[in-house]
């Protein structure tokens, strides 16, 4: 079997073996309009030539199929393969009543296999029993997290930072007011409620995508001195940006106008809050615990923590 790519701008003028058409769609050359162009002319055939031609489909998909397959299997107790005929499924049912004038149709395609995974997933976790012989707390069955391993999953995937989580955490989940938090973090109230209002709309549309859905929490290796010392070079590329900024937005000032004056200094004093965790992080080389704010120490190998 095999595709005519005459007629398809940016495919070769040629009858196409499947695994070379499989090649040019994931090449980033082809453009997305090629892509739809192509996949619609797939499920054309899947519907009207028969179940060889839903095979060729699913075959041309596999790398989104695949990479979705490994998110759905991250954290799961139970056996991949159910969570992997379930994608499928999903995938094959939404070939036969797709529309295919929008954009997007292979993604539509794997959006649907992934919406029928994650239903079999989530109902079979309520049936999921976790056996222990030490009398303790347990780590809650995905997707009902405990508040504090969603916000340590949004920092592990950077959504937001670490103070910032602990922002929320503490004025959210806990009793301290912005004051509070603002003085612990050496900075004034009203920026406190700047950066949880936007670091609380972040985490938000975060959690409506799905992107925090696989995060994982397991600690990682003690990164290199080599590779953390890139890490803080970064750091200082982006503070001595934000300074040029700064350096440009002052010039712009007037003495007059007040209302451009305050967010320039509140900018100024974020800058200064950047400045020392760079230079913290030159002393230590190392990444503060979500837990920091409450005085906590974690041990050295842990990249994140949980609060109580």
């Amino acid at each position: 079997m095999g595709f005519d790519g005459r007629g398809f701008d940016g495919l070769p003028d040629e009858i196409l073996p499947l695994h070379r058409l499989r090649v040019l769609l994931l090449q980033p050359q082809t453009s997305v309009e090629v892509r739809d162009a192509v996949w619609r002319e797939l499920v054309i055939r899947a519907r009207r030539d028969g179940p060889a031609w839903v095979v060729v489909a699913v075959g041309v998909a596999l790398p989104g199929l695949r990479h979705i397959a490994g998110l759905l299997a991250a954290g799961w107790r139970g056996d991949t393969r159910d969570l992997d005929a379930e994608l499928l499924v999903g995938f094959i049912e939404r070939l036969a009543t797709i529309d295919v004038e929008p954009p997007r149709v292979v993604g539509r395609l794997i959006d649907a296999g992934l919406r029928k995974a994650r239903k079999a997933r989530d109902a079979d976790s309520d049936a999921q029993l976790i056996h222990t012989g030490v009398t303790g707390p347990i780590a809650p069955v995905q997707p009902w997290d405990h508040p504090d391993l969603v916000l340590a999953r949004a920092v592990a995937a950077g959504v937001i930072d670490a103070d910032e989580a602990n922002l929320i955490a503490v004025t959210r989940l806990e009793n301290a007011t912005l004051a509070q938090a603002a003085a612990r973090l050496g900075i004034t109230a009203s920026l406190a409620s700047s950066w949880r209002l936007k670091a609380e709309r972040r985490l938000l549309e975060a959690i409506r995508a799905g992107d925090l859905a696989f995060v994982s929490l397991r600690p990682r290796r003690r990164r290199s001195a080599a590779v953390t010392s890139h890490g803080v070079a970064a750091t200082h590329q982006r503070v001595a940006a934000i300074d040029d900024r700064m350096t440009a937005a002052h010039q712009g000032v007037t003495a007059t106008d007040c209302a451009t004056h305050r967010p320039v200094a509140a900018t100024h004093q974020r800058t200064a809050v950047a400045q020392q965790h760079v230079a913290a992080a030159d002393a230590t080389q190392q990444r503060e615990p979500v837990g920091s704010l409450l005085g906590r120490r974690d041990a050295v190998d842990a990249v994140l923590a949980t609060q109580q």
